[in-house]
């Protein structure tokens, strides 16, 4: 299993809580930047021949705010690069501020099949404060559009002045809408963000009460279907994102883009952040890589262990054996027995029990810290 991912770096304006690689001020430069991301792709094709790719995704950023023909000649420029799977998983993140028809229509004829849209919350006055383009009218629009279709809706909490009502209008919102996947993230506030000073300010939630809106949250998904497969995802059964597993079950994946990462063979390496060089790399035939380094072995289990326990199903004890020849729960024994009261073992699974999941970097880090 491996995935690709392409980092579609525009948007029209940023939100106040983002800290990934966008640049609001840089959409007249989106046909040059597409025309260096294939060629990209075309400088990496010989190196991943060997590969078979069954997700790609399309990030960002705003992907639906470029024209859609850019992004059906990015799906067709990696089908002729790279070996993708007949059934992929094809998604592209969406904000309902930039979607039409037309689009829709464009990445449904190229072959996208599964749509994640940013709705954050149903509250309009929240939506204001965090900076979204978009209202609840136009994500409920865009859900119209996506009738029948595949699609997944992304709700953030521990936003200011948010209430567990509004949390759970909200999820009812992106259920009612047709969503068979929802992702439900607490807010991160960044330094260098704008909504930092909310946080310095003390106008957010404290983590007391987002962990109670963590619990009504996973509560309401639970009554309408949906069920936790990772600390922050929840689906109906069969819509679990396999890009995202491929992930939390560390395995390969090309990034393409400015500020994309991938892993290949253990091998981490990162794209630079900067569009300009990123411009200039590509363009004088050259890859944009900044940072390069190899997962030793010590590194990968640290990885493992932390990414399946993040995992409803948590840590396979079969695997985790296969893989690094030695007992896990011997090894990590002293842990198993500070933290035994927030895990327990199913069969061949090593598991954060479900109630303590949304605290489990608490836990997993006392695995970390064990030789």
């Amino acid at each position: 299993m491996a995935g690709i991912y392409v980092h579609i770096p525009f948007c029209k304006s940023k939100c106040r809580y983002c800290d990934f690689a966008s640049f609001p001020d840089k959409l007249c430069f989106a046909e040059s930047y597409m025309a260096c991301v294939y060629r990209e792709m075309a400088m990496r094709k010989e190196e991943l021949k060997g590969y078979t790719f069954d997700t790609l995704y399309i990030g960002g950023g705003t992907p639906s705010v470029i024209d859609e023909n850019y992004i059906a000649m990015l799906v067709a420029a990696a089908r002729k690069n790279f070996n993708i799977a007949k059934d992929a998983e094809i998604t592209i993140e969406m904000n309902p501020g930039t979607v039409s028809a037309k689009k829709i229509e464009t990445y449904l004829k190229c072959g996208i099949n599964r749509f994640s849209v940013g709705l954050q919350t149903a509250v309009d006055s929240q939506l204001a404060e965090l900076g979204r383009i978009h209202n609840l009218k136009e994500f409920l629009l865009c859900t119209k559009l996506l009738k029948g279709r595949n699609f997944s809706v992304d709700v953030m909490i521990g936003l200011k002045n948010q209430t567990i009502a509004d949390i759970e209008k909200t999820i009812e919102t992106a259920a009612y809408s047709g969503a068979n996947h929802i992702s439900m993230y607490a807010l991160s506030p960044e330094d260098g963000t704008p909504i930092y000073s909310d946080y310095l300010n003390g106008e957010l939630p404290d983590n007391d009460q987002v962990a109670e809106m963590y619990s009504a949250g996973v509560k309401k998904l639970k009554e309408l279907g949906f069920d936790r497969y990772e600390v922050s995802n929840f689906a109906k059964k069969g819509f679990e994102s396999r890009h995202n597993l491929n992930y939390w079950r560390r395995g390969d994946y090309i990034g393409f883009g400015v500020a994309a990462s991938s892993c290949i063979n253990n091998i981490r390496f990162t794209n630079t952040f900067d569009l300009d060089e990123y411009f200039k790399c590509i363009l004088s035939n050259h890859l944009a890589v900044k940072d390069r380094e190899e997962v030793d072995l010590a590194w990968q289990e640290e990885e493992f262990i932390m990414l399946a326990l993040r995992t409803s199903r948590g840590l396979n004890l079969k695997e985790y054996a296969k893989l690094f020849n030695k007992n896990f729960t011997e090894v990590y024994a002293a842990a198993i027995q500070k933290v035994g009261t927030y895990i327990e073992v199913n069969g061949d699974f090593l598991k954060i029990k479900d109630e303590f999941l949304f605290i489990q970097n608490s836990i997993i880090v006392e695995f970390l810290r064990t030789e």
